[in-house]
């Protein structure tokens, strides 16, 4: 059959299949092409379909000296992805030219359909799994839903939701913020009092809310969760990456809760949607039979509770906070703003801090919980909200502050008897203070600023705004007697042969005399 026929037979059979209903993704995999082709077969009548078929017929294919290699290759070995194919023809010929990775995939799928070579697809046999015995496991997964809200938005959700294997019996544990290790510690509990015990081994992902590392296979867990599992005594089983049929129990529960409880509900807040999960769980999800055992969750549970450790209750400080990543430049990033974090905070890559939102006010805490600083969150966009307290070198002690920049003044005793009174007074912007202070060396000559120390001392100005502003007045009212340090005063002469020259020019000087006689005439 010449290529022609087979396209106009591929053209009909995919117009016949979505006559009968079948989806572009199915006619897809049905028929070995890519849903784009289906899609285009789906938009073109009878009439233009053949038009573009003729004009496809002398169309030139810059690799068309290469498909007897690429046959060959996909005659040996059909899995091959367009991409290996690609490399494989550069290591083919030195001389191939450079192409667009586009073409060579469409002329892969050229060689597929006009020498009927499908590309295989591996599937994995399954095999019905025996019932455990009760009480011997749980499996646990995560999930997530956009719900509408009362006033028309979009408010995201997590949900944790806890299986007991044998009997179905289930728990969902909903946040409106992503879990944590110690958000899913607290959703365990409440899992384990509503069971009224613990399992012997609990199922779950590769999860980081779990997984510090993967570490080869000897996985490390997190530090809180790993206290965790041995303070309740349980065995914890993680399944391999990319396989959720391991828990498959768990993983049909996500699907049910999203399709069966929160579709077409309204979010009004946390604490309602739990209360309403468990009202559903009561009626429906753990009271109707089972499409698969045929019996009650609920009913199976009763037997299954005799079977499970004691539970009894752990008092855990649970803090529901979030894991946000520190920037560069010692800031976080939260709801479209930016927030100034200490100096030090970035430690280098990975460097993360634990944030949380009570009421309006926003705590950033450390990996180990203590508190770096709080925020009253913004209500806009694009802002940066700096606390200047951050700026601030902390790495030297004020002691030392004050014992390092004492002896810049004459009076060096005095000097440290005013920073002292400067600290009893404002105790914590002593460090800005002292900054200030040292700032003004840079601005004023010394014997200005030890008259300034004096001056403030004895009229009691324990404050750096105000000796800068003293110290000014000083420089102003001595100005001529200490003239003579601004010749020390480098000068940056402008481009051009002559300024050589006229450097040393000064500027002649009127005497007042000179405006006393001209005022006088007038």
């Amino acid at each position: 059959m010449n290529r022609y026929l087979n396209k106009l037979m591929m053209y009909h059979e995919t117009n016949k299949l979505s006559r009968e209903g079948c989806s572009i993704s199915y006619i897809a995999d049905y028929l070995g092409i890519n849903w784009r082709t289906v899609k285009r077969y789906l938009s073109l009548n009878e009439r233009e379909y053949e038009l573009f078929l003729a004009s496809q017929l002398n169309r030139f294919k810059i690799l068309a000296p290469y498909e007897h290699f690429v046959k060959s290759k996909l005659d040996k070995y059909p899995e091959t992805s367009a991409a290996q194919i690609h490399d494989w023809l550069k290591e083919y010929d030195d001389t191939f030219p450079e192409v667009h990775p586009k073409t060579v995939y469409n002329f892969v799928m050229y060689i597929r359909q006009n020498y009927l070579i499908p590309k295989n697809k591996h599937t994995r046999d399954f095999h019905p799994v025996e019932e455990l015995p009760f009480g011997q496991q749980a499996q646990v997964d995560f999930g997530q839903y956009n719900m509408r809200t009362s006033t028309g938005k979009t408010k995201k959700v997590h949900f944790m939701i806890t299986v007991l294997s044998r009997s179905r019996y289930k728990h969902i544990y909903f946040s409106d913020t992503p879990f944590t290790a110690l958000l899913a510690i607290d959703a365990h509990e409440k899992a384990f009092e509503m069971f009224n015990g613990v399992p012997k081994t609990m199922v779950y992902d590769q999860d980081t809310v779990f997984i510090k590392s993967e570490n080869s296979g000897d996985l490390i867990l997190t530090h809180a969760f790993k206290n965790y599992v041995t303070l309740r005594g349980f065995a914890s089983h993680f399944c391999r990456k990319a396989d959720p049929q391991s828990k498959g129990k768990v993983e049909n529960i996500v699907r049910y809760v999203k399709q069966n409880f929160l579709y077409n509900r309204t979010f009004l807040d946390l604490n309602t949607l739990n209360d309403e999960a468990m009202a559903w769980l009561y009626r429906t999800a753990n009271h109707l039979e089972h499409g698969k055992t045929k019996l009650s969750p609920r009913e199976q549970w009763m037997k299954e509770k005799e079977y499970l450790k004691t539970w009894e209750p752990l008092h855990i400080n649970i803090n529901p906070s979030t894991l946000y990543t520190v920037r560069k430049d010692n800031s976080i990033s939260y709801k479209g703003n930016l927030y100034s974090l200490p100096l030090g905070t970035w430690q280098g890559k990975g460097s993360q801090v634990l944030v949380c939102l009570s009421g309006q006010t926003l705590i950033i805490n450390k990996i180990d919980g203590s508190c770096l600083c709080t925020y009253e969150v913004s209500q806009s966009k694009g802002q940066t909200i700096i606390n200047n307290n951050h700026k601030r070198d902390k790495s030297l002690k004020i002691d030392q502050l004050i014992i390092e920049l004492a002896p810049k003044f004459e009076d060096r005793s005095l000097a440290t008897l005013y920073f002292q009174n400067i600290k009893r007074v404002k105790p914590r912007y002593i460090r800005d203070q002292l900054a200030i202070i040292d700032k003004c060396f840079d601005q004023f000559p010394v014997e200005t600023l030890n008259k300034c120390l004096i001056q403030c001392f004895d009229h009691k100005i324990f404050s750096a705004s105000d000796f800068s502003a003293v110290a000014n007045s000083i420089y102003k009212e001595t100005g001529e007697q200490i003239s003579d340090h601004s010749e020390n005063v480098h000068i940056n002469l402008l481009p051009g042969g002559d300024s050589e020259k006229i450097k040393d020019l000064k500027p002649l000087r009127s005497q007042i005399k000179q405006y006393d006689s001209i005022i006088n005439k007038q």
